[in-house]
């Protein structure tokens, strides 16, 4: 059985990837050092799988700590989920963001490279895009100058990758650019577990629905959308960890010094309030929202084109975003109206 480390698998993504993982017959080993995480979600895996996974408590910028996952366990891959991901925040701590999100991958290519081990899935993001030009983005659309240091740190550890294979180093490697992950596990025993207030909108809304949160505010009106807020692809987060699988499954058939990019998402884009009325139909809830300003930094509107993933991988999203939406209510429920 293929032993596959997931750096930041405690994480949400990592989380519902390991159980992904071993749906489809690899052994994941999770390290994380908890900085963004709850080990509440190992018992989560548990209750899912029926059994323990092995997780080391270890920082990916601890070389040493790092060094020994490799020597103690036979890695056959690895998918890099660990970095710091707040884009607000990333403005405000550009130099902590450049050195965790950017180290943590040297350390990782390095620890490969000592004990052989070839395929890597990055976890990239469609903030490389920025404001894209043309709708919907495909992997060649033009990256642009990033909205945040979060953004560029992406945008960095992709020109590391590409620069990387190019020196003809024995590995095999694909980067994921996400666009917005929502969701829970159908169980509702997995879910995002945002760590004091949250920076994405569905855990917004659903902590708002059941009390956590006053009220939700919809960033702006006025743009140049259907109903003048801001469009995203969002994507389930059970639909994303099987693109990990996928990848793994497919680097496992190329030859060394390989490099590609595909975009992760749905293939279409849903409005803020189009998610806000679709959780109010899904949930039976009205959500009490109001419209503020517009927020500096945000895009208007990104979506993926998602042809590439759906052609080479065989991947193509499977839930709805009233699944998304129906998923994240539940596991809302689940965990109550605790702070």
């Amino acid at each position: 059985m293929k032993k596959i480390l997931i750096t930041g698998g405690a994480g949400y993504i990592g989380s519902h990837t390991a159980v992904e993982l071993v749906n489809a017959g690899f052994e994941p080993i999770i390290l994380d050092n908890f900085s963004n995480s709850e080990k509440s979600t190992l018992s989560g895996l548990e209750e899912i799988l029926g059994r323990e996974i092995i997780c080391y408590e270890e920082d990916c910028n601890d070389r040493e700590a790092v060094e020994k996952v490799f020597k103690q366990n036979q890695i056959s891959g690895v998918i890099h989920f660990a970095a710091y991901k707040a884009v607000g925040e990333s403005t405000q701590l550009p130099l902590n963001y450049y050195k965790n999100n950017i180290d943590s991958l040297l350390v990782i290519l390095e620890c490969m490279s000592k004990y052989g081990v070839k395929d890597l899935v990055f976890s990239s993001s469609c903030t490389v895009y920025g404001q894209p030009d043309v709708l919907p983005v495909t992997e060649s659309t033009p990256r642009k100058d990033a909205e945040s240091p979060y953004g560029n740190t992406k945008k960095i550890c992709e020109d590391i990758l590409s620069d990387y294979v190019k020196s003809k180093a024995s590995v095999r490697i694909i980067s994921l650019r996400y666009f917005n992950p929502v969701g829970a596990h159908p169980s509702s025993a997995l879910g995002e577990l945002p760590l004091g207030t949250p920076n994405n909108l569905v855990p917004f809304i659903t902590q708002t629905a059941v009390g956590i949160r006053e009220k939700l505010t919809v960033f702006g009106d006025d743009y140049d959308t259907e109903d003048g807020s801001c469009v995203r692809d969002y994507i389930h987060v059970m639909d994303l960890a099987d693109a990990h699988v996928k990848s793994l499954e497919y680097l496992s058939k190329q030859e060394d010094h390989f490099y590609d990019i595909f975009n992760v998402g749905t293939g279409r884009g849903n409005t803020v309030l189009e998610v806000v009325q679709t959780f109010e139909r899904v949930s039976g809830k009205s959500l009490n929202y109001t419209i503020g300003p517009r927020r500096p930094g945000d895009v208007v509107k990104v979506w993926a084109d998602t042809s590439k993933i759906n052609n080479v991988l065989g991947w193509k999203a499977q839930y709805s975003l009233e699944d998304s939406l129906r998923d994240s209510w539940n596991w809302q429920l689940k965990l109550g109206a605790v702070v």
